[in-house]
């Protein structure tokens, strides 16, 4: 049976308006929850060589998040990034950097014609799963 997670409509907003802010290149962020709930975005810089086809978090940001989230009672929930012209599945990079296994991957695709698509997964050992998206009022 499929893993289903329940998500807030405002963070998944604020998700989509992030990967369509800069539609070149990928943006990447971090997912702070509690209680198997997703409570806040941490958008994170992508500082990779080549941003329009891979993400690397600023390490300072990134640590900064985790900081945040522990001051929030938060723990880390999700990883998320765009791909500006591929689905949103992850790739054989994200899949072979995924070292998060708790964590749900989120992939935004803007290679879609009119609405940002977003599809989470989780990644165990190179294992990719699908989980289903339910998005919900908060």
């Amino acid at each position: 049976m499929m893993q289903k997670i329940e998500f807030p409509s405002s963070l998944a907003a604020e998700i989509l308006n992030h990967a369509q802010q800069d539609p070149r290149v990928e943006v990447c962020g971090l997912i702070g929850g509690g209680d198997s709930q997703a409570l806040s975005c941490y958008p994170i810089d992508n500082i990779a060589e080549d941003p329009v086809s891979v993400f690397f978090m600023d390490p300072q940001q990134q640590i900064q998040a985790m900081r945040m989230m522990r001051e929030n009672d938060e723990t880390l929930f999700g990883i998320y990034h765009s791909h500006p012209h591929s689905p949103a599945i992850p790739s054989p990079k994200d899949i072979e950097e995924a070292s998060y296994p708790d964590a749900f991957y989120f992939v935004v695709s803007l290679n879609t014609k009119d609405v940002p698509e977003m599809n989470v997964f989780t990644i165990h050992d190179k294992q990719v799963t699908p989980v289903e998206l339910i998005i919900v009022e908060a």
